[in-house]
Formats: structure tokens, C-alpha cells, sequence
């Protein structure tokens, strides 16, 4: 089975107050086939790192057996505690090397977990970008391939005259702290 382009979003909250919004919106995408949760997790650091998780989805039942909990696997976080985290990590490392994998290539690690502060929660959505399908496809060939990616700050987009000043500020706020529009 080919699968389209997959990311890691970690989206964090200081005093989370789910409505269920946030699920009804990637439910919307999934059914216009613009992008599949593979898995999503919650999780909480209380003020001393100590971290509880919640597995969130919007999978079929058919779907969570079949996928399992991808992001544990991928950023180590085991459900057996510390002790599952590192059989995770050295299980995927052996998986990769048996392979010829090498899964973090040139680039620095990226710690999700750490970089999550105390005292506050994040959810992790591993997604699947069906939209992006038949452009990868086109690009490979034609002959190309991804050097590169990321997300663009809106306060960049000021310099080339896509938003003011003060749009990219609200923007970046909203996208940074959470600090919803008053």
C-alpha cells in the first residue's frame, strides 16, 4: 500500500479546554479525504516532567488495530513507563538498522517530549496528507525529490507584503501561545 506524505504534529496547551472542536475538524478531513489521523495521543506534564498519556483518535476500530500507536513507537514513548520508552527505542533502532535506515539522517534529534513545558499538555497527531499524493507522485516523475520543509512564520510573510504587521502579530500569537483573538 503506498502512503501519501506523513507529519508529526505537536500542538501544545497551557490550560487545555477541549470541546471537542478540535476532533470535529480533523473528522472533517478525513471524510474529504484531505488528510488521515494514523494516530493521536495527548499528553500531560504535570509541574515536575512526570507525563501521563491519553490515546486520541478518530480511527475505525478496524483502522487502531491495524496502525497501533505509531507516535510512541516513533518518538519512544512506550506505554510500560520509562522502561517500554526504551525497549520502543531500541526495538524501532534495530528495525532501521536491519534496514539500512537512518531514521534522524543528518538532522538533530527532536525530543517532542522534552520540549514539551511542565505544567501543561500537548497532542501529538501523526497525519497522513492524501492531497499530497499525486503531487509526490508527479514530482518523482519528473525527477525531483523533497529537499526541504517547513512551516513559514506568519511574521515572515510581512516582508513580502502577504499580510500587515499587525495580522502576522495576531497570527503569531494565536500560532505560538494559544492567545485566541479578543
Amino acid at each position: 500500500m503506498a502512503i501519501g506524505p506523513v507529519q508529526l504534529i505537536v500542538l501544545g496547551f497551557n490550560h487545555p479546554d477541549f470541546h471537542g472542536e478540535v476532533i470535529q475538524e480533523l473528522e472533517r478531513l478525513r471524510e474529504s479525504d484531505t488528510v488521515r489521523v494514523i494516530d493521536a495521543i495527548a499528553v500531560y506534564k504535570d509541574a515536575d516532567g512526570e507525563l501521563e498519556v491519553e490515546h486520541l483518535s478518530n480511527l475505525t476500530e478496524q483502522e487502531a488495530i491495524e496502525y497501533g500507536t505509531k507516535i510512541g513507537a516513533l518518538i519512544g514513548l512506550g506505554i510500560e513507563g520509562e522502561e517500554g520508552m526504551i525497549e520502543g527505542a531500541e526495538a524501532g533502532a534495530e528495525v532501521a538498522a536491519a534496514e539500512g535506515i537512518d531514521v534522524f539522517g543528518d538532522a538533530e534529534e527532536w525530543d517532542v517530549l522534552e520540549d514539551i513545558p511542565n505544567d501543561s499538555a500537548a497532542a501529538l497527531i501523526l497525519l497522513e496528507h492524501h492531497w499530497a499524493v499525486p503531487l509526490r507522485d508527479a514530482i518523482a516523475r519528473a525527477g525531483g525529490f523533497r529537499i526541504s520543509d517547513g512551516f513559514i512564520s506568519p511574521l515572515d510573510l510581512v516582508a513580502i507584503g502577504m499580510m500587515t504587521a499587525d495580522e502576522a502579530q495576531e497570527l503569531h500569537a494565536l500560532e505560538t501561545t494559544g492567545a485566541a483573538k479578543s
